[in-house]
């Protein structure tokens, strides 16, 4: 059975506020400590209007954006994304998505591969469909990030052996 997915399918958007908490906790959450992250003042000297999201932060947000719509089964293979306009603090940020290319994939459960298994474990590999999903998320300054996500989906009636 294929999941009801199809090349051109348009995800719902996500909005999501950009607060200050949620700036400097992604940032600290990834361990970038840089001051145009966190100090307001330390962001202005250095020609900012505020404090901005950092990358990994936006990275997160976007897994989170298809997890979200695919489902907790969902399995990212791959994220490439690219930041244009900063994340500013009272700015909302509004992730759409559009699926351009969906494809069979092998997976196991769990996400590893059967080399991955150890010699007295057995994985069957199960069929999967791949979509990969062109994001873009905009806020009220202009296009703050571009990329393509690789997603796996397992199929709903794929089941491991003895499952």
């Amino acid at each position: 059975m294929t999941p009801p997915y199809r090349v051109g399918d348009e995800l719902p958007p996500l909005e999501i506020p950009v607060t200050r908490t949620l700036i400097v906790a992604g940032a600290i959450a990834s361990r970038d400590y840089q001051d145009v992250h966190h100090d307001a003042a330390s962001a202005r000297e250095k020609g900012s209007p505020d404090i901005f999201m950092n990358i990994l932060t936006t990275n997160g947000l976007v897994g989170r954006y298809i997890t979200d719509h695919f489902g907790p089964t969902a399995v990212l293979r791959k994220v490439a994304i690219r930041l244009g306009a900063p994340n500013y603090p009272g700015d909302v940020l509004r992730l759409t998505g559009r699926i351009t290319e969906l494809r069979t994939a092998e997976a196991s459960p769990g996400g590893a591969s059967s080399a991955d298994a150890s010699s007295d474990e057995v994985v069957d590999a199960v069929k999967a469909i791949e979509a990969v999903v062109q994001v873009t998320g905009g806020n009220g300054i202009g296009r703050h990030v571009t990329g393509t996500v690789a997603v796996t989906l397992p199929e709903p009636s794929a089941k491991r052996a003895g499952a």
